[in-house]
């Protein structure tokens, strides 16, 4: 005979704010992940370099 065991929500103490606050983080993050990736690339930082080389670190 095989036993399964599992722990329902309620048993964790997770109520209704908390699940709803790690919906809203699964649902998100991956899409700020993706941004953020896309604009930390080389080609992005250099570009941005060669924007604005007067931001540069000990330029000034």
């Amino acid at each position: 005979m095989i036993n399964y065991f599992a722990l329902t929500i309620n048993e964790m103490g997770i109520g209704k704010m908390e699940l709803a606050v790690i919906g809203t983080v699964i649902l998100i993050f991956p899409i700020l992940f993706f941004l953020a990736s896309k604009n930390l690339d080389a080609k992005g930082v250099f570009n941005w370099m060669m924007e604005k080389p007067e931001d540069w670190i000990g330029r000034k």
